[in-house]
């Protein structure tokens, strides 16, 4: 039998108690990632992604993460929240998933075996839309039992208690890394140019457009937290 996409959590939000909803999609294109289990963590009101994050209501699933941009009122100009720099397009496949969820599209995996099923022999994407730490330890720890590999990332460390061994630590500035650091964590940085890594804490991110594009996220396995022994990953904006 292969898996399918579902809903593998429904509940509250670890950053607020607000109601969120995961999806694990099984199948992508994804030409950076490479075909990974994609999850996309959704705010679970109603209420399409553009105008959650228009409103603010976006905290639940993206915590204090600097790119949602700033909340609005709802007659406010524009789709999105003010200087929204987030790099995923919510129109693109968050409004896909979005809209089947509205549908009824998806099954619901209930219990660990039937999350575990959709992880088993996989790479797993933890957050492709949203913050995993929003979300209860357990349900990654089923999703990724019987995995591979996984890619995880999160900008709550400062309001959360984030596994370091799960999560790459999103740091925003220098110093923000170099605590990190100290603390024996890994971290993902966006920088301005490729002379702003911090050379032998450091590598550039190996499906990034600078490094050649030379592995694709399935493969490079590095986006693991310290479970992972490398340096960390830096890339450039885009």
């Amino acid at each position: 039998m292969k898996a399918q996409s579902s809903i593998i959590y429904r509940g509250p939000s670890e950053i607020d108690g607000s109601p969120i909803v995961v999806v694990a999609i099984v199948e992508s294109s994804n030409s950076k990632t490479g075909n990974m289990v994609q999850t996309y963590i959704l705010c679970d009101n109603g209420l399409d992604p553009m105008l959650n994050n228009k409103l603010g209501h976006d905290f639940s699933i993206c915590g204090n993460c600097q790119f949602r941009g700033e909340a609005v009122a709802i007659d406010a100009p524009g789709k999105h929240a003010k200087g929204r720099k987030c790099y995923v397009k919510l129109f693109q496949g968050v409004l896909i998933v979005w809209k089947q969820l509205q549908k009824d599209a998806y099954p619901i995996a209930y219990g660990h075996n039937a999350i575990a099923f959709i992880g088993a022999g996989r790479m797993v994407r933890i957050g492709t839309y949203g913050d995993g730490a929003a979300v209860p330890r357990y349900i990654w720890d089923s999703l990724l039992s019987e995995a591979v590999g996984h890619t995880a990332y999160s900008h709550q460390s400062d309001i959360l208690e984030v596994d370091p061994n799960l999560f790459m630590i999103s740091a925003d500035t220098k110093a923000e890394a170099l605590e990190a650091w100290d603390n024996g964590k890994r971290t993902f940085r966006v920088i301005d140019q490729i002379d702003d890594i911090v050379q032998g804490f450091e590598i550039l991110c190996p499906a990034s457009k600078e490094a050649g594009r030379r592995a694709t996220c399935d493969t490079c396995k590095l986006c693991a937290g310290a479970s992972t022994k490398a340096k960390s990953i830096a890339i450039v904006k885009h």
